[in-house]
């Protein structure tokens, strides 16, 4: 428990540090966007492709579990994505609602957790659901959102609207141009990896910073529907993804016993910031949002311990 606590105590210091200089006036009203802007247009576009490009093949090709982590995050995604459409939710929401549901924190909380209970053997795992994560359910998550923002033009301008902003689209275009320097061979120079590392890692500090800063100048006041939305998608996210993977990965695709405990763990992370992200680069609402990652935060502490303890 407390080793799980020293690894998120960082993320809850960036939060509050967004948190009391948006309090206290150091940045203004308009910085969430900003910092946001940053984070979307530089330093998460310098990592995707860094992740991409540095990737190994070899090392990350394990096709069970692959498949185990990407039929959770699929399943849950899917069923959010059905039940906010069937309550009326905008295709646009509903794909962020899912990605609240299915968007493990792998990067910021997953590499340090896993290496710390599993060893060396686990940073390939978090390796790849990292690529799984901000790379292939992230661009998922955006095209389903570009699909819903043009659903009301013409049908036979969709595709082609769509496409054109997905090519536009930073968050899409970094990781695919990363796969195409690691699919090449190529070694990237010296300076330039350097580069990538100081931009990119800006992602994860400047999204925390900014969902502090959109926290502070967030009412606290929610409606009691808005506390069950809140509610099922932290559960789903804590409780269904990792059970989903558990069943993938056991029962159905027979992983060894400690593929799956990885598998599972890594499912069992709470919601990273690229959500987040999204809400506030499509002017989508993202109160919700900001609320699902902080408390799924807070309450992984329990629920990764408790999975911890029956496993062991």
């Amino acid at each position: 428990m407390l080793a799980n606590l020293l690894i998120v105590l960082p993320i809850f210091a960036l939060i509050l540090a967004g948190w009391t200089a948006r309090k206290t006036g150091a940045l203004g009203p308009n910085a969430t966007r900003e910092v946001n802007r940053l984070v979307v247009y530089l330093a998460l576009p310098a990592m995707l492709f860094d992740i991409m490009a540095n990737a190994n093949l070899s090392e990350i090709w394990q096709p069970g579990l692959i498949l185990a982590f990407s039929a959770g995050c699929a399943s849950i995604f899917g069923l959010t994505v059905s039940w906010r459409l069937a309550k009326g939710r905008h295709l646009a929401d509903a794909s962020i609602d899912a990605l609240n549901a299915s968007y493990a924190n792998t990067g910021f909380i997953g590499f340090p957790l896993i290496l710390s209970l599993v060893g060396d053997v686990g940073r390939a795992p978090a390796l790849i659901t990292t690529i799984l994560t901000v790379c292939v359910l992230f661009a998922f998550a955006i095209i389903c959102i570009e699909v819903g923002l043009q659903a009301e033009t013409r049908r036979s301008a969709i595709f082609t609207k769509t496409f054109k902003s997905l090519a536009k689209n930073p968050l899409l275009v970094a990781p695919v141009c990363g796969a195409l320097v690691m699919g090449s061979g190529l070694i990237l120079p010296a300076p330039l990896e350097k580069f990538l590392k100081l931009l990119g890692g800006a992602a994860s500090p400047c999204a925390l910073i900014a969902l502090g800063l959109f926290l502070a100048g967030t009412p606290a006041g929610q409606t009691a529907s808005r506390k069950t939305t809140e509610g099922i998608l932290v559960g789903l996210k804590l409780v269904g993804q990792p059970l989903a993977t558990f069943l993938i990965a056991g029962p159905l695709l027979q992983l060894p016993p400690a593929a799956t405990h990885t598998a599972v763990l890594l499912s069992a992370l709470p919601t990273g910031t690229g959500p987040f992200m999204l809400a506030e680069f499509y002017n989508r609402e993202a109160s919700l949002t900001g609320r699902v990652i902080l408390v799924s935060t807070i309450l992984s502490l329990l629920t990764i311990s408790a999975y911890l303890a029956v496993a062991s």
